[in-house]
């Protein structure tokens, strides 16, 4: 039992000195701070961070029963996703922060792959890509804006080659990702 304790406190000091590491490093290229994003006082508000280590200890558990998503998770360095429901008191501020988000994006070269707006629902759905040469993406985000109701936020950072998009988009269920079809780059 005692040596049960001992691997379990030294575990969770690696673990916890890991997680400090990955917080005080500089962020990757494919990185991007949505800021505080401020829930309504009511309705619903997600909020999910996995950082690398993490992300590497699924890619372990997947390895087994689905290699491609395996190899994909270990490629990841972070992901975050934010879900917040929009009501009248954080319609205008919530929408505001997107649409500076994605103006950021723009001025800092990374490449919008997909807009999608549909009238009269309201939606509005934008992904950008931060690529390295032509051989990795390091970074995506997927902005939407759902009608009046929600706004989604995503962020995915690593070493994600163009053809591995759509086993992400199934691995974290993202519809807006499971319509691209990106070119599989050629191999000279």
């Amino acid at each position: 039992m005692n040596r049960i304790l001992r691997v379990s406190t030294t575990a969770a000091i690696a673990w916890a000195l890991a997680a400090v590491s990955f917080a005080a490093a500089d962020p990757a290229p494919g990185y991007v701070d949505f800021g505080k994003i401020m829930p309504a006082t009511e309705g619903k508000f997600v909020e999910v961070n996995i950082p690398q280590g993490l992300l590497k200890f699924a890619a372990m558990f997947a390895s087994k029963q689905d290699p491609q998503a395996a190899e994909v998770l270990g490629n990841l360095k972070h992901v975050r996703v934010n879900v917040v429901e929009l009501s009248d008191a954080n319609r205008d501020q919530i929408i505001e922060r997107v649409k500076a988000i994605r103006q950021e994006l723009e001025t800092q070269g990374w490449l919008q792959i997909v807009t999608v707006r549909e009238q009269p629902k309201g939606d509005d759905v934008q992904i950008y890509t931060k690529t390295r040469g032509e051989e990795a993406i390091e970074g995506l985000v997927v902005t939407v804006i759902s009608g009046h109701n929600e706004v989604v936020l995503v962020n995915i950072v690593g070493d994600i080659k163009p053809e591995q998009i759509a086993t992400l988009a199934e691995r974290f269920n993202i519809d807006p990702l499971k319509k691209i079809n990106l070119p599989k780059p050629a191999h000279t």
